[in-house]
């Protein structure tokens, strides 16, 4: 009872010197921040007069360290399978890229200059747009500020999968004005509801959604998708977004982990 009293009387202390006003502007402060991480809703059309395309934002290369499909390779079957556009975002390392880049010249297929880059503890940022490689293991606010330094975009994979090693939810809440692009459907997540997570956070807070096979067999290729306008750019990118429909086109999850399995096996013997 003693401690209810002096508990009370520090509570009426603290409260009596306090005004609706004062109340006021703190919930104002307060939902003012909240707003400031929603984007603005999406509407129309803004690219009407180019084309649509299929653009898989989310892939690998040789140069990954799981992976083992040359770039000339992934380019060819990307055009075969009806892909218009391509991210190359190899793991820690920016030459796979650069090398689709190169190759892609004279070619109709679009390649974005991308990076998946491993943070010190909270999962993996993708670069989108870079000009070069940025270095692993850096927190994940000074990896979003490498990005932006280079005037790339800020896609954010797989958020909630937990499998794998991610970004907590204090650090996405926190830097939700620093995502550009959150991947709402990866193909190779083994439970649809991180990939059904994702979207209802996005939704929620009105991000620009990605979608993505992340292949590293090229059975994969082309498994997750954007039907999006045609662009040229990082700034026409992020206007496609805005009129973009994710696309499923799943395989069996089993049989392109166990041609991934194979392929490094056989690299291996080697």
């Amino acid at each position: 009872a003693e401690h209810r009293a002096r508990e009370g009387s520090k509570a009426r202390a603290w409260a009596e010197p306090q005004s609706f006003q004062a109340v006021a502007g703190e919930l104002a402060t307060l939902y003012e921040g909240l707003a400031a991480r929603r984007r603005p809703a999406r509407t129309g059309d803004p690219l009407p007069d180019r084309p649509w395309i299929l653009a898989d934002l989310h892939l690998h290369t040789s140069w990954s360290h799981d992976c083992q499909i040359p770039v000339a390779e992934l380019l060819d079957h990307a055009e075969e399978t009806g892909l218009g556009a391509i991210a190359v975002t190899d793991h820690n390392v920016f030459g796979g890229a650069l090398e689709a880049v190169e190759q892609a010249r004279g070619r109709e297929l679009i390649v974005i200059l991308g990076e998946e880059v491993k943070t010190d503890a909270q999962g993996e940022v993708i670069g989108l747009f870079l000009r070069e490689e940025i270095p692993c293991g850096m927190s994940f606010v000074d990896t979003i500020a490498a990005i932006r330094e280079q005037g790339g975009i800020v896609y954010l994979p797989h958020p909630f999968d937990r499998i794998h090693t991610v970004p907590d939810p204090a650090t996405i809440q926190g830097h939700l004005a620093q995502i550009d692009v959150l991947e709402v459907y990866n193909a190779r997540l083994l439970f649809e509801t991180y990939n059904e997570e994702a979207l209802r956070f996005a939704r929620k807070y009105e991000l620009q959604m990605g979608a993505g096979s992340d292949a590293h067999v090229l059975q994969g290729v082309g498994t997750g998708v954007l039907r999006m306008r045609a662009f040229d750019g990082p700034e026409e990118f992020m206007l496609s977004l805005r009129s973009a429909q994710v696309q499923r086109r799943p395989r069996s999850l089993l049989y392109l982990q166990s041609l991934k399995w194979a392929a490094q096996a056989k690299e291996r013997v080697r």
